[in-house]
């Protein structure tokens, strides 16, 4: 069997992961982008890159289901609607560039999460847990999770954002808006989408 240029096998059978068909958004009655179509596997690690303002953060809003936009976009070949979009978002998981602050600590902000219907299944101090073991192994000091979401860096919040979205151990796509560049972090690009 012959693979494409990715090295995929072609398979009739198998429905994407993720895909966007014809995927087009517009602010003030101008296009951000048009027609966009992409599919994702698992497995596959995706990167857009562009120009400042050329409408990376908002494909992946679009794709997170967090702004309008025309267009399908499917996961595992049905709508979020389809999904429910709460259930979509926990599965589809958009890390933005500068999380908003938050009242509290990134300890409260897990916890408050826990509460969601969505994650009541979950054992919280697994979760946290797993949270504070992932920033670890990137040089995040574990007291950083009690400090006040303001009184962390960029890179501190970044990297605990990050760490949470994998701690909640419930997506199968991160959609990461931003340069994660902590040392030991292997994730260094600009936009990513990570499947699998």
């Amino acid at each position: 069997m012959d693979s494409d240029s990715n090295g995929h096998q072609p398979s009739s059978k198998t429905t994407p992961l993720l895909e966007l068909r014809g995927v087009t958004c517009s602010r003030d009655n101008l296009p951000v982008f048009q027609e966009v179509n992409i599919v994702v596997d698992e497995g596959d690690i995706l990167v857009l890159q562009g120009k400042s303002g050329s409408g990376k953060t908002t494909l992946l809003k679009c794709i997170s289901h967090l702004v309008l936009y025309d267009g399908l976009v499917l996961y595992h070949g049905s709508t979020p609607k389809k999904h429910g979009v709460p259930t979509y978002r926990s599965r589809v998981l958009y890390v933005p560039q500068r999380p908003p602050l938050l009242p509290g600590t990134p300890r409260d902000f897990l916890s408050t999460i826990s509460t969601l219907k969505s994650r009541q299944s979950k054992r919280t101090t697994d979760t946290l847990e797993h949270a504070i073991n992932i920033s670890n192994s990137w040089g995040v000091d574990t007291q950083l999770w009690d400090r006040e979401w303001s009184n962390l860096s960029g890179g501190e919040t970044q990297r605990i954002a990050l760490a949470v979205a994998i701690g909640l151990n419930t997506a199968e796509i991160l959609l990461l808006d931003a340069n994660i560049r902590a040392r030991s972090c292997s994730i260094t690009a600009g936009r990513e989408i990570l499947a699998g």
